[in-house]
């Protein structure tokens, strides 16, 4: 059983494939805040450190995980830091990217091979971790970009429920189109690649798209019974999209999925309030 180390397990991806990865490998996972200090697998780990080098020798990892969310100096440092080990090393690298890397391609959504441009400061970030695994040996490393992530308790998931339960209107954007990220089913998809040792980028997320507006609104209808205030953002009069789609490393069919059925897997019964 090889080990595994994710860094930044308690993010809503990395705390999803520590779950999904723990009964067949030997993770490790690294947290800012690790109250269960009985489990030696969860490790505390601040970015700002120079902590990394101990947890590596430590954990001896064949697999790093990529999902740390924090400072970007920090955090592009340590991206230096595991790129140097796994060329050194026989060990593999993830990174968890986003789709923020094509924000600045508005007039179709993105595939795996585009080039990378972004208007956002985080899709900046992001495109210069991935450009940091430029000289990774192409089967030692794997980039997943995720479209935009909901989970039954994810971050987002949860600001929604705030903002519905707290009378607050929510942004939508009608004119932006996107797919999004089931976390139960995002997670199985990249089990799948560990499993199978699969190198170079993903595009993972619904084959279909929808407008912003409308995923929100199906998110919410389907957990709520109340009239909801919703905040209508255009930033411009055109479709924007800000999607992404395989046209490469594709997945087998049983691991694709639709918008209706990713919303099925963070539906909840509704609750009127």
């Amino acid at each position: 059983m090889k080990n595994i180390l994710i860094l930044g397990a308690s993010g809503t991806i990395g705390n999803g494939l520590y779950k999904i990865l723990s009964p067949y490998y030997n993770v490790y996972g690294t947290y800012f805040n690790n109250k269960d200090i009985r489990n030696k697998k969860k490790i505390f780990f601040d970015s700002s450190t120079t902590q990394l080098q101990s947890i590596l020798k430590i954990t001896k990892p064949k697999l790093i995980i990529n999902a740390l969310k924090g400072e970007q100096l920090d955090l592009i440092n340590v991206q230096r830091n595991t790129v140097d080990y796994c060329m050194k090393k026989d060990c593999r690298l993830m990174f968890i990217s986003g789709v923020n890397v094509f924000d600045a391609f508005h007039n179709y959504p993105s595939c795996e091979y585009d080039k990378t441009l972004s208007e956002s400061v985080y899709g900046k970030f992001q495109i210069t971790m991935e450009n940091h695994m430029l000289k990774v040996p192409f089967t030692k490393k794997v980039i997943i970009r995720s479209a935009i992530v909901f989970g039954v308790k994810s971050k987002r998931l949860k600001e929604i429920d705030f903002k519905v339960e707290n009378k607050i209107p929510i942004e939508v954007f009608p004119n932006t189109i996107v797919n999004f990220s089931s976390l139960y089913r995002l997670t199985q998809q990249i089990h799948f690649i560990i499993n199978h040792k699969l190198s170079g980028i993903f595009h993972l997320g619904t084959d279909d798209l929808i407008s912003h507006s409308e995923l929100i609104k199906k998110i919410i209808s389907s957990r709520y019974m109340t009239k909801i205030i919703y905040k209508r953002i255009y930033s411009s009069n055109e479709i924007r999209y800000l999607a992404l789609l395989s046209k490469k490393n594709r997945l087998p069919k049983y691991l694709h999925y639709t918008v209706n059925q990713g919303l099925e897997d963070i539906k909840i019964v509704s609750k009127k309030i």
